[in-house]
């Protein structure tokens, strides 16, 4: 008989049938910019290397790693202003990213950062299937 492993893999799984709810229909369309927000969005737009890459409305990667000098900070607070800012530094929709990979790293106080790729995925996401 073998010993099971100490060590597990997977936590968690489970699925559970709903629609998902957007962040624009879960605040009605209410969202303002805040002093904050508007600055780092000009910081982040200065920061972004320029490079044109055409996109053609294709499925796409969007991997981040941030790094954060609280580990209290939530991760996926971090994903949607950053993506928003990508999707206007670079001109690409982000309703074409159809996998997020998110990984939260703990730095030092004032060695935070946002580092990420963007990679094409091959077509087969958008075939819709039933639920298996």
């Amino acid at each position: 008989m073998k010993k099971e492993s100490k060590q597990t893999i997977l936590l968690f799984s489970n699925r559970v049938d709903i629609k998902p709810l957007s962040v624009n229909q879960a605040w009605m369309g209410r969202k303002f910019k805040s002093k904050a927000y508007v600055q780092y969005e000009k910081d982040c737009l200065f920061l972004l290397p320029d490079t044109e890459i055409n996109w053609d409305k294709q499925p796409l990667e969007l991997s981040m790693t941030v790094g954060f000098s609280n580990m209290a900070s939530d991760v996926d607070n971090v994903v949607k202003p950053f993506v928003d800012i990508l999707q206007k530094k670079y001109k690409f929709n982000d309703k074409f990213i159809v996998r997020l990979i998110v990984e939260k790293k703990l730095v030092k106080k004032g060695a935070e950062y946002i580092e990420f790729y963007i990679k094409r995925l091959t077509p087969r996401h958008y075939i819709l299937t039933d639920a298996e």
